[in-house]
């Protein structure tokens, strides 16, 4: 069988925490993140709308919908399409560039 190597590509991510509990000390900082992340998600989401259902995020992607927890990481791919990670995953295949 022939082995083949993932070709280095440079992708953009951001790690879902999960809502911001307004009654932690870091509630400030946990909303100021928040806040990047929604921002990032609407710029790339194009016209497949990612939706919050309860804690998960609901990703249309080029597969079918997926949902992410807190702590699973968004790409965005080489298409600019999203799509859900989880952090093992995440951590074994991309390191920062």
């Amino acid at each position: 069988m022939a082995k083949y190597r993932k070709k280095p590509v440079v992708i953009e991510a951001m790690k879902w925490p999960g809502l911001p509990d307004i009654m932690s000390p870091d509630a400030h900082r946990e909303i100021d993140y928040q806040l990047a992340f929604d921002e990032w998600m609407v710029a790339n989401q194009g016209d497949r709308k990612c939706r919050y259902v309860g804690s998960r995020i609901v990703i249309p992607t080029l597969e079918g919908e997926m949902s992410a927890e807190p702590g699973d990481w968004i790409i965005r791919g080489i298409q600019g399409e999203l799509y859900p990670c989880k952090p093992d995953i995440f951590a074994a295949t991309y390191e920062e560039a």
